[in-house]
């Protein structure tokens, strides 16, 4: 005699929930984030060195690739891999893990039925929620990353360059960045999500999801992704530079944070705040796409394909599973 089929009740029970759900999110986010940052080191060297100094590398992209490979060797552009995948492995977590606790912990607050007419503004605060706290994580290691960069043979890597900073400069040097990361991570994070979650569902509701396969939703989370990150990256580029450049080096003695950021912003000028764009495009363009694509395969694999039961449209459930949006994250579009 044949086994009974498992009940909809069953299914729903040994679904990942509570900590074990948002450490799985965290996780994937995780990642997804140092996976792809860590393999955009390079590109990150040469766009900081365009960043720092514009008039030596004014070859663009290319141009800056072969002049420090010419100078400095091809082991240059690794310089700062340390502390890019550490700092991006747990802003990740804080980041993807956040986002999804924040636009839960919305939805709960308001209703479902609120945050779909506002989902705008629950993906936008959901996203500014959890990249406070990750900013907060990444600012130590984004300071050494900057660091070791814009200033070779400043330390060997990630643990010699963190400890020399701590015990010459002090804590506070980490986070003499924080006001520039949290203006540009925060835009970011923010039209990162929103662009991402608003082109995802425009594409979804071109098809039933539920027949997609796993990798056509690949595609889906690439090509939004990619569009996000293009978007996400013109909406940051003035505040990334004045953290490159805030990090090159240390203040004046009683120098504040912000007369050092005023004085900054006045020496770049709007064009200067632009410098080194469109190698930042084709970064973070790719980077993104990259790490939607990641975080959403790895969490299918983790088990959180069919998640949070009842707050998603109709058109999306079957015998009351959910079948979330492209990332299997909380699903709140029409």
């Amino acid at each position: 005699m044949a086994a009974p089929a498992t009940s909809v009740k069953e299914v729903i029970q040994k679904k990942p929930e509570g900590l074990d759900l948002y450490a799985r999110f965290a996780l994937a986010g995780a990642l997804g984030c140092s996976v792809t940052h860590g393999a955009f080191t390079p590109v990150d060297v040469i766009k900081t060195r365009i960043q720092l100094d514009p008039a030596t590398y004014n070859r663009g992209m290319i141009g800056g690739f072969r002049q420090v490979i010419k100078n400095e060797g091809i082991g240059a552009l690794a310089t700062g891999f340390g502390p890019t995948f550490t700092g991006y492995f747990v802003q990740g977590a804080f980041k993807f893990g956040g986002y999804e606790f924040f636009k839960k912990q919305s939805i709960d607050l308001i209703g479902i039925e609120k945050a779909r007419q506002n989902r705008t503004a629950v993906y936008s605060v959901s996203a500014a929620s959890a990249e406070f706290f990750a900013s907060v994580a990444l600012c130590p290691l984004e300071a050494t990353r900057i660091r070791l960069v814009s200033t070779p043979g400043y330390a060997k890597g990630l643990v010699d360059g963190f400890t020399k900073i701590l015990t010459t400069e002090g804590v506070g040097a980490f986070y003499a960045g924080f006001g520039p990361i949290l203006f540009k991570q925060v835009p970011y994070t923010v039209t990162k999500f929103v662009v991402y979650e608003k082109v995802a569902e425009n594409i979804l509701a071109q098809f039933d999801k539920s027949k997609l396969s796993g990798s056509a939703l690949t595609g889906i989370n690439l090509g939004s992704g990619l569009i996000a990150g293009f978007a996400a990256a013109i909406v940051s580029q003035p505040a990334d530079t004045m953290l490159s450049k805030i990090n090159k080096t240390k203040g004046l003695p009683g120098e504040s944070t912000v007369s050092r950021l005023t004085k900054i912003a006045r020496e770049l000028g709007v064009r200067g705040s632009f410098a080194g764009l469109p190698t930042r495009l084709f970064m973070v363009g790719g980077l993104t796409a990259g790490q939607f694509a990641i975080y959403g395969d790895i969490k299918k694999a983790l088990g959180m394909f069919m998640t949070c039961p009842r707050i998603c449209p109709q058109q999306y459930q079957t015998a009351n599973l959910v079948i979330t949006g492209a990332t299997n994250g909380v699903e709140i579009a029409k």
